[in-house]
């Protein structure tokens, strides 16, 4: 277990208890634990914004819910877990018979131990979910029910974390902070997310890197709406989810299939030794399909670990801080870090001298590799990136038809720019 692996669980362990939705206080307590890890620009937007197709909701806050039976005591309590309440609930305060009560609950019949997670965000309703075995139990009577919530015009919150590069040109991550008490759906994306941006901003990099925390679907559309200058700057992104559970790690390629991160994450992958899976882009899942929708088609693929509603915890009460492992997260950290670590170096060079091979010795570069464990590999890195180095080859194919290690690869085509041999 890596320290970086526990304390990304001790972060899920802070958020899990928060109750969030697309809108209100669960959001932004959300943002202000975030924040302390690292600085955040926090967003409104009122309700009523015309964003694209889509116009902002009210906001929605709740503070207490529960199910009291015939003897007063509370069988569903919200105190208990967030799970409890359907999501966007109406306010309600209502003493009812079970038989009426029945129509407003949610259960798992396949699954009688577990409560379900489920929301109304755009019908006005009201409703709680339970564990089918608690539904049985229920004995017939009159129940008290009382959700205190307001649903009133208010402001939609999402939040960005900006790495400055060398260039202007974007790489995205994005992770959504619209669920409440899932611990691998949403918070293990929330960890890894803010761990990335720590170790991106040990250095400067060549992108400028923007990590979005914003509610699913209605979160990043906002965003696009509200940055369309910005859209032609962004070259690649990634989404994270799923980011905790014990499954082997899943890329979904963005909708363009050959986008520089596609390519990117199957070299990262096949070269790690680990268990895998790539799939193919389908237009549903997280918001990859926003910003990969036709008139944007941004080439931004998702990382998960077990993809959405392919595990039985999914959106259940079993989704909890025993289901998110410090070793899964720490897993999909360091995948993500060897990943962005090529997509950041990886470019095109020119052979300024193409004419023949370049007499290296009288350079020095070959003394500059003496001691070192891979001389060979390294020389012939310089042979092969002078060769390939043509303006239509990146650094990335060369990798991948050499068969040498991305690293030094990039490391020769720095030597040899260093030489002025090579321009990008």
């Amino acid at each position: 277990m890596t320290a970086q692996g526990k304390e990304m669980h001790a972060l899920v362990e802070r958020l899990y208890p928060l109750c969030r939705s697309i809108t209100g206080d669960g959001v932004r307590a959300t943002l202000d634990i975030v924040g302390e890890y690292v600085p955040l620009q926090v967003h409104e937007v009122p309700t009523g914004t015309q964003v694209l197709d889509w116009t902002v909701p009210q906001e929605w806050n709740i503070r207490d819910a529960y199910i009291a039976d015939p003897a007063g005591r509370r069988v569903v309590d919200f105190a208990a877990s967030s799970l409890h309440v359907l999501g966007y609930s109406v306010p309600v305060s209502r003493t009812m018979p079970l038989a009426e009560l029945r129509e407003h609950l949610y259960t798992l019949p396949d699954q009688p131990d577990l409560v379900p997670y489920r929301t109304s965000y755009y019908t006005p309703d009201w409703g709680f979910c339970l564990a089918q075995n608690t539904l049985d139990a229920l004995p017939d009577g009159d129940y008290e029910v009382r959700i205190d919530a307001t649903l009133a015009d208010g402001h939609l919150t999402y939040a960005e974390h900006v790495i400055p590069g060398r260039v202007p040109d974007e790489v995205i991550v994005s992770c959504h902070v619209c669920h409440p008490s899932l611990a691998n759906d949403n918070l293990a994306g929330i960890a890894v997310a803010t761990f990335l941006a720590q170790a991106l901003a040990e250095h400067t990099p060549y992108y400028t890197y923007r990590f979005l925390y914003a509610p699913g679907t209605i979160g990043a559309i906002t965003w696009l709406a509200r940055n369309a200058e910005r859209i032609e700057r962004v070259k690649h992104g990634l989404v994270l989810a799923c980011a905790g559970d014990p499954g082997r790690l899943t890329y979904k390629r963005s909708r363009r299939g050959d986008a520089e991160i596609d390519r990117v994450m199957r070299y990262v992958l096949a070269i790690s030794q680990r268990p895998y899976r790539i799939t193919e882009f389908t237009p549903y899942g997280y918001d990859e399909r926003q910003f990969c929708s036709p008139g944007f088609n941004l080439g931004v693929g998702s990382l998960t670990r077990t993809p959405y509603a392919a595990y039985p915890e999914y959106h259940t009460s079993a989704d909890n801080l025993d289901f998110v492992s410090p070793e899964a997260m720490a897993d999909t950290l360091a995948v993500c870090r060897e990943a962005f670590a090529v997509l950041d170096r990886n470019r095109r060079y020119v052979n300024l001298s193409p004419y023949g091979e370049p007499q290296l010795g009288r350079r020095g570069l070959y003394d500059a590799l003496g001691g070192r464990s891979d001389t060979k590999q390294a020389q012939m890195a310089l042979l092969w990136v002078l060769n390939l180095s043509d303006g239509s080859h990146s650094l990335l194919d060369i990798a991948e038809r050499s068969g040498l290690p991305f690293a030094t690869v990039a490391a020769a085509a720095g030597a040899l720019h260093g030489a002025r041999l090579v321009t990008a």
